[in-house]
């Protein structure tokens, strides 16, 4: 297994602590006037979702978490579960509703996701930063008035509502942030 240490610490670095898998959520490099260095950590556990902050000293040796990822297409979802298949072996994978998160609400079918799996059970989906989705509703739109920052809701064809600008209209496309669920600009007009 291999090892890392505290110099290699990273956002996003997977690492194993008292057994359990955790992803390195922030870091900052910390040299007092009197001591040692050490590397303030905040890690989230893979498995259940829980931060723990840890302050580790230079030197330290890390266990790297044997984790995998795989390019998954999204097929469909069941009732407590989402089906994805590996689009290099074609085999399908039901992963609970808890696991997927919120982000389900702004997977498309058909969609490619990166999913993270730990000891052969998936821990994590990740979808791409960027979606096109279609208004499937929303009031009417209106001309002009563009300058003031105005917003209203609108539903995508994945269910999930979204603040968009004024001239927004059912049957536009826009580009969504998928990491904050947030309007960036419109594609194509209906």
């Amino acid at each position: 297994m291999a090892t890392y240490d505290t110099s290699d610490i990273r956002k996003g670095l997977k690492i194993m602590i008292d057994g359990s898998p955790y992803t390195v959520v922030e870091f900052q490099f910390v040299k007092p006037g009197k001591g040692a260095a050490f590397t303030r950590t905040k890690m989230k556990n893979l498995l259940t979702g829980a931060v723990l902050e840890r302050n580790l000293r230079s030197g330290d040796k890390l266990d790297a978490a044997d984790v995998e990822t795989k390019t998954m297409q999204y097929l469909y979802a069941d009732a407590d579960s989402f089906v994805f298949m590996d689009t290099s072996t074609y085999d399908q994978v039901q992963i609970p509703r808890e696991t997927v998160g919120e982000q389900s609400a702004f997977m498309p079918e058909n969609i490619n996701v990166e999913v993270l799996f730990f000891n052969g059970r998936a821990v994590g989906v990740t979808l791409p930063n960027f979606i096109e989705q279609a208004i499937t509703e929303t009031d009417p739109g209106f001309r002009g008035d563009t300058a003031t920052g105005a917003t209203k809701p609108a539903r995508i064809s994945t269910g999930a509502s979204v603040n968009v600008p004024l001239f927004i209209n059912v049957g536009d496309v826009i580009k969504i942030d998928t990491r904050t669920g947030q309007y960036l600009e419109r594609l194509s007009r209906a």
